[in-house]
Order: C-alpha cells, then structure tokens, then sequence
C-alpha cells in the first residue's frame, strides 16, 4: 500500500430516496434564501414551481446544451448576479451540474467568462456556494471540482477547487424514469470513473475502495436498471455507484477513454458516456495487471478479460456504438493524434502514444 498519500472530500452528501424533498431545509440550514437553479429544460416545470414555492429559489436557467456551452455559464452567472442569488443549484445530469459550477465561481466577479475559460484570469477566491443535484446515474460531477463547458468547438475540462459543490443531493426517486438507453450511457460513464479511478497513475488507497465498490455495484445493478424501469433497488444502487464512481476519481483523475472521448465527441456529437464507452472496453484488456485483476475478484466479476467482455454486451444490448464505421468517416490516425495530446493520457497506466492509439482505433475500425 502506498506509504503517503493525501485525501480530501468536502462535499456533505445527503443520499436516499426523498431527499430532494428537504431542499428548503437545506438551503435554511445554511442561511440561504435566494438560490439559482441551473437545469434542463425537462426539468424547469418542476423547477419553477420551487420558486413559486417561495422555498428560498428566485430563478431557474434551463437553456442548458447536452455539450454546455460557455454562453450558458455567463447567462447563468449574469441572471445569479441580476436576482442578488447566494447560491446556485444544479439540478440534472453532467451539462447542468457543470454549468452551474462555472456560474457560481464568476456570478459576484460578472468578468467576462472567455478570460476564466481560457485561463487568462484565475477564478476569484470569492464564490457563491454550489448545491448539485444529480437527475442521471453517471456522471459523479455532484462531488467533483471539475467542469466540462464547451466554447465553439473547443471543449475543456477545467479542475479547480472553486467548482466544489457544498452540498450533494443525490435522490434516486429523481433518477427512476430516466430512458433505458441513457441509463446505460450513465452507467458506462460511472463505471469508466470508477475503473479511470482505479488505474490512474494518481491512484490511491481511499479512493482504489470506492472505486472497488463502485465497480461492482455497477457489475450487479446496471443491465437490470436498463432492463427493468421499475426496479427501484437497481436505480437506487446505481445513483449510489456513480456517486462513488465521482468520488473515486476526484482525485486521481481519469485516464484513456476520458482522453479518447474528447475527440470522439467534437467530430461526431455523441453523448459524453457514449464516448467514454466507446473505448473502454479496449482500455480493460491494454490495462489489464493484476491490480486489474485483483479488482474484478474483489468487485465479484472474475477477471478482466469477462469484464472487457460484458462491457461490449452492454454497449451491444443499448444500440450503442461499437465501431469507427457506425460513426462516420474520421481516420483512426487523427483521433489518434488528437487523443495522444491530451493531459488526461498522461494519467493511463500503460503509456499511449500516437502509435499505440492508432493500433486500438484500427481494430475499432
């Protein structure tokens, strides 16, 4: 075991059914009272009914893009600053919770948003607190410090202490009625967290158990959730698997498939866990050691090579793609190259250069 290692999680978690319930609570508990919700648009119904609920929430953005765009963030943060917010709450999956990070870090500044996304000008110290509220079981952002926004086609992954929520509120009861075929996205995304996790150079011992845990919940509860809608337990284990799955790669970062999916997304405008999934399969088998190995007895699966095996079932079973030919007609080398100059490649345990990259693309040809 690792002699020195460092572990931080400030973030209190309120779990389990019904919790979305005690938002007014929550947000009185802290001396809050004129909250901004970040959502969706599926969710600004039941969002603006908070307001009118007069629960301590004075506005609701929901112009929020499946890949977040920084013109949301300076939309979100400029609507925070005009109501006088003291807080902003992200309701929904990754793209939501991730705008909402952006916003409360620049919403007392109303600097321009470009300068903080190109790094030009550091985050201020002084930010409005961040309740994150998952509507998907994937993406973990509800504990994490990063945030994913898109300007144009340049699409960043931004890890800054500014972007840790205060409070997590993770509900299944929101997460129930979510369509098979993005239960099975969300899923793969948590697993690729939890398994980047686990094989990031950056590992370390607390965040290996949760990784472990999150494996396996995962293992046991994902083709049921995607099977079975009504399955209450399922759904429940798997917000408490992604959950775990953010935990788990908080710290150490994720790996290849995050690197891969950057490219994969700006050329064919798949879903983020689409992406990851697409090559995390491969990244079991090229990563495979026996710490690998020790994870999947531990995680009740066996080996790694019936891991890599169920994860290609899984993408089979949901219609997801599989193959370079099922997205269109970008060459194996150029994702290669633009996948190998990510920072996120630094971190995969097996160094990956352009060649190795376009060895793995072609076979997914």
């Amino acid at each position: 075991m690792e002699s020195n290692f460092v572990y931080t999680q400030p973030v209190e978690i309120h779990f389990g059914r019904g919790q979305f319930a005690h938002l007014a609570e929550i947000l009185a508990a802290r001396g809050l009272g004129r909250g901004v919700i970040v959502c969706g648009r599926h969710f600004a119904p039941k969002a603006q009914e908070l307001v009118e609920a007069n629960i301590g929430v004075c506005a609701v953005f929901s112009d929020i893009r499946e890949e977040p765009q920084l013109s949301g963030v300076a939309e979100a943060a400029r609507l925070a600053g005009a109501h006088g917010a003291d807080c902003v709450i992200g309701i929904g999956g990754g793209s939501a919770m991730d705008t909402a990070k952006f916003a409360a870090a620049i919403a007392l500044e109303q600097e321009d948003a470009l300068a903080y996304f190109n790094g030009e000008r550091p985050f201020p110290a002084a930010h409005l607190p961040i309740l994150a509220v998952p509507t998907t079981s994937g993406t973990g952002s509800e504990v994490t410090q990063v945030s994913v926004i898109s300007h144009g086609s340049t699409k960043r992954t931004i890890n800054n202490p500014v972007f840790m929520p205060s409070v997590a509120i993770v509900d299944p009861d929101l997460s129930d009625t979510v369509p098979a075929r993005i239960v099975m996205c969300t899923g793969l995304d948590a697993l690729a967290h939890a398994l980047e996790g686990y094989w990031s150079r950056n590992h370390q011992p607390i965040s290996d158990l949760m990784a472990v845990e999150a494996v396996g919940i995962i293992w046991e509860n994902l083709e049921r959730a995607y099977r079975h809608p009504d399955d209450r337990e399922a759904h429940a284990n798997m917000a408490y698997a992604a959950m775990l799955g953010g935990l788990s790669f908080a710290l150490p970062k994720t790996a290849g498939c995050h690197a891969c999916s950057y490219p994969l997304c700006e050329h064919f405008h798949i879903s983020h866990g689409e992406a990851c999934a697409f090559t995390l399969d491969s990244f079991v088998r090229i990563n495979a050691d026996e710490r690998l190995e020790k994870l999947c007895r531990k995680a009740g699966i066996g080996d790694t090579e019936r891991l890599a095996r169920r994860i290609g079932e899984w993408k089979e079973m949901a219609g997801l793609r599989t193959r370079l030919s099922q997205l269109g007609d970008t060459a194996p080398e150029q994702l290669a190259r633009e996948s190998a100059v990510h920072p996120l490649m630094n971190n995969n345990p097996v160094a990956m250069d352009e060649a190795a990259l376009t060895k793995m693309f072609e076979v997914l040809r």
